[in-house]
């Protein structure tokens, strides 16, 4: 209640807004440092006048209703949270970034930049690895577009994916058991349904039991038992969304703007599960350096 109140009375104040004028109000998912990282990027990059609106601070924020009487001229959602407020929006630009929604096929008319990083750069890994066969879970529904880019990047780069489809994230586990002895790597990528809380410990124990290291889209995952992730860099993350809002607001047509993938990443690795998995503590230092 207090908080519904206080956003009412934020709604009140920002009613001026109008007056001022501003150029676009920032819609974050919740608080926490991976979204400032990101925000500090934005900022950076694009100079604009801008509002946050965190929407953990509050019951149930009414984004329309904001956008409605302040106006904005661009409204970027940061996480799945925000962009599922600022899909009813028609009438305003908006640009998502941090968020797995952008291929789902309900993006009309929304620019951004998404979490899913060119299957090339992990390629590089799976050498040193000794990896030939990558095992790799997946929903066709939610990741089939960019399991399908996968494969073909791999045929082009010698690697062989071993697909797995699931369908829930329970399917995860009895898939995982069935590539028993049949891969030397898995390949984690960002699929909602592949990787979830509940089923981590299952890639994790995999990788234990059959010696099998786990590549990662995330560094979050090397202290879980991830042996390397291509991690996206948040700070330039930010940067290339202001950039991309800075062209929004040039006046440069959202609608025909592609979706983008993220430009900066860096190779992590957990020096202690590689030594367990029988590889030098600092194999991937090479690659970390790039």
């Amino acid at each position: 209640m207090r908080r519904s109140i206080v956003l009412i009375l934020c709604l009140i104040l920002w009613g001026t807004g109008a007056a001022w004028g501003y150029d676009l109000l920032l819609v974050q998912s919740n608080r926490s440092s991976v979204y400032d990282d990101v925000v500090r990027g934005f900022r950076s990059a694009c100079g604009a006048e801008s509002r946050l609106l965190v929407l953990s601070d509050y019951a149930d924020a009414d984004v329309v209703r904001v956008v409605r009487e302040e106006r904005p001229r661009l409204v970027v959602a940061l996480g799945d949270e925000a962009m599922a407020k600022v899909r009813k929006l028609r009438q305003t630009p908006v640009l998502a970034v941090m968020t797995l929604g952008l291929h789902d096929g309900q993006r009309t008319g929304i620019a951004g930049i998404d979490m899913y990083v060119p299957p090339e750069r992990y390629f590089p890994l799976f050498g040193p690895l000794r990896a030939e066969r990558i095992g790799v879970l997946y929903d066709p529904a939610k990741t089939g577009w960019y399991v399908k880019r996968a494969v073909a990047a791999a045929k082009r780069a010698g690697v062989h994916l071993v697909l797995r489809e699931v369908h829930n994230p329970r399917e995860a586990v009895a898939a995982l058991y069935d590539l028993k002895g049949k891969v030397d790597a898995l390949w984690m990528i960002p699929d909602t349904t592949a990787v979830t809380r509940e089923n981590l410990e299952a890639w994790f124990g995999f990788s234990l039991q059959q010696s099998v290291p786990v590549v990662s889209f995330t560094a979050a995952h090397l202290r879980m038992g991830a042996a390397a992730a291509v991690d996206i860099d948040r700070g330039a993350l930010g940067r290339q969304a202001g950039e991309l809002a800075n062209r929004l607001l040039d006046g440069s047509p959202h609608a025909e703007q592609p979706v983008e993938s993220p430009q900066t990443t860096t190779i992590k690795s957990n020096a202690s599960v590689l030594k367990n998995l029988g590889f030098p503590a600092n194999l991937l230092d090479r690659l970390a350096d790039r």
